[in-house]
């Protein structure tokens, strides 16, 4: 299964916005929920948000609601994550993948790195 791509990732000031995309091959995307997760340096890859198969569910970790929005397009096979008010705790690498995650999905991820 063909992993999907993550893109969007840069350096950001802090209150900065950014919005990140993942590009999904097969034909499975439409009939899967999607997730984002992030990974820290040193902690634990964690679950930031989660869409279900057609977008109206949506879960936000809850210290991250208000920031943070996860939208996908069904046609495009593309799942965002659309980030506002950014902090320096936000650095990380970002990853989509399956919601549950799939082990063979997980990708490169795109580095967030907020500072000034």
């Amino acid at each position: 299964q063909v992993r999907p791509v993550e893109s969007g990732g840069g350096l950001v000031q802090p209150g900065g916005s950014l919005r990140l995309s993942c590009a999904f091959s097969g034909s499975t995307f439409s009939s899967s929920a999607m997730s984002w997760f992030r990974q820290a340096p040193g902690k634990e890859r964690e679950l930031v948000a989660a869409i279900s198969q057609g977008g109206r569910d949506t879960y936000i970790e809850d210290s991250l609601k208000g920031r943070f929005t996860i939208s996908r397009d069904n046609v495009k096979n593309t799942v965002d994550l659309s980030i506002n008010a950014l902090k320096p705790e936000d650095t990380a690498v970002y990853y989509c993948n399956a919601h549950p995650p799939i082990i063979a999905l997980w990708g490169q991820g795109t580095q967030v790195t907020v500072s000034s």
